[in-house]
């Protein structure tokens, strides 16, 4: 990490901590433990980070080739996994496609954080998580699934409607196909009908299955909740996604470029949806965070999609609102335990620091820029999270194949000063041809009053 001068936070950043501070007077007994984070590309490296910084020991594996240095200089790296089993007190799966195998160790007795065969069905297979809403009486947009472009084009004639196109099934595990989504314009659908005709041929064979779904106007916001295996942890995590690469949202979907979030107890949002899911993960035995994501209006709310694991950025933006420590919170969930969530008032605003060719795979373009260290100006990482990177002698550098880099948080008891924050913290960050959005959390001031307005928060 090379930095300039010597400054702290300024006064400013200061105050605003001690606003927001709900800090614990309790003793903290929780000895030091040993985790295992498996997944295919090493998302969950900030986590490691977290847990390190906290006293305990971290082991990481990271299945895709283009993975493996992510969080080289942070993390202790593994070749395989499964060896190391044994040596974990908790076993973390940070992605979706590893449920049976958490199922098979949670029935060894093993501590684990993440999937269970139903909560992976539940986000690759659209059509499955759907039914499950259905059965759970919620109500849901009209959809439809297809294998088929040709017979998508004529059930489009048949019924035109203005439709979202999704992919789905398991290959929605792979990024870049998931962010093929298509919100379309086109009252008739015509547009959709373009999009499919267009690309019939490159997508023959990629996207073995495709859901379109009617369109609603609306809010889009989330709700997130841990769950112990047993029931929901409170407080819960209202969340605002911003998913295209350019202000505006405008540009391509990319997954996610930045968010705002707060913590509450649980509210008409979350009773309406996610709560009513209780006894399915409790029946999975599922241990972890879960996220479904909405669209409000004022007729009411309807579900969209499930996120049955750790969101990126997401979980690194909850970090900047949670003050329990997060290698006992973690353990204490894998363990079925009844934990009280310490999390700070008012809102948290996350912003992702991206390089190209993000969010496109070009490993000649990205290799000038993995040999390009980020300077910090001042000598200050509060707000500063590990997206795909990694430290060589002291300094930071852009990691794996896709330019994702950093995640830079704010926090304050209102949603422009955590933004002040955010960004403040972002200007103390020098790297070549660095770009993010600067508009997340703009729209709050107009949707939080709509919502209110709807009973919905």
């Amino acid at each position: 990490m090379k930095t300039h001068k010597s400054d702290q936070d300024t006064p400013e950043e200061v105050q605003d901590h001690e606003i927001l501070a709900h800090v614990s007077t309790g003793k903290n007994n929780f000895g030091p433990k040993k985790f295992l984070i498996v997944g295919v590309y090493a998302l969950a490296v900030d986590l490691g980070w977290q847990l390190i910084k906290e006293g305990h020991e971290v082991k990481m594996y990271a299945e895709s080739e283009g993975s493996r240095d992510i969080g080289d200089g942070f993390v202790e790296k593994v070749e395989k996994w499964q060896p190391h089993v044994d040596w974990a007190d908790v076993i973390i799966f940070d992605d979706c496609g590893f449920g049976e195998e958490a199922d098979a160790l949670r029935a060894k007795g093993k501590l684990v954080i993440g999937g269970s065969a139903y909560t992976d069905k539940l986000e690759t297979d659209r059509e499955f998580g759907q039914e499950e809403l259905k059965r759970a009486d919620l109500p849901i947009l009209p959809h439809w699934e297809f294998s088929d472009i040709d017979e998508a084009v004529q059930f489009i004639k048949e019924h035109p409607m203005r439709l979202v196109f999704k992919p789905s099934g398991e290959e929605t595990l792979d990024w870049y196909l998931k962010s093929l989504l298509f919100l379309g314009q086109e009252e008739d659908g015509t547009d959709i009908i373009e999009l499919l005709e267009h690309n019939k041929s490159s997508w023959n064979g990629k996207i073995k299955s495709f859901q379109l779904q009617k369109f609603a106007t609306g809010i889009e916001v989330a709700v997130s909740a841990f769950f112990n295996g047993h029931d929901f942890i409170d407080p819960i995590n209202i969340n605002f996604e911003h998913k295209k690469l350019f202000p505006g949202d405008l540009g391509p979907f990319t997954g996610e470029m930045g968010t705002l979030m707060y913590w509450d107890h649980p509210n008409n949002l979350f009773k309406a949806t996610l709560g009513k899911m209780r006894e399915k993960l409790a029946e999975s035995k599922y241990c972890g965070v879960i996220d479904v994501n909405c669209i409000v209006n004022g007729k009411g709310i309807y579900p969209l999609e499930f996120t049955s694991r750790f969101g990126y950025p997401t979980i690194s933006i909850m970090m900047e609102g949670v003050q329990s420590p997060w290698g006992e919170f973690l353990y204490a969930v894998a363990n079925g335990e009844d934990y009280k969530l310490k999390t700070k008032r008012g809102f948290q605003v996350g912003v992702v620091i991206v390089v190209p060719p993000f969010p496109y795979h070009n490993v000649e373009e990205f290799e000038v820029y993995k040999n390009t260290s980020a300077v910090f100006k001042k000598p200050n990482l509060n707000g500063v999270h590990l997206g795909d990177a990694k430290q060589e002698n002291g300094e930071w550098k852009p990691a794996g194949e896709d330019g994702y880099f950093l995640i830079v948080t704010g926090s304050n008891h209102t949603v422009e000063n955590a933004r002040k924050e955010a960004y403040h913290r972002i200007d103390n960050i020098l790297f070549l041809n660095k770009y993010y959005r600067t508009d997340i959390g703009e729209k709050w001031a107009k949707e939080s009053d709509e919502l209110w307005a709807w009973d919905i928060l």
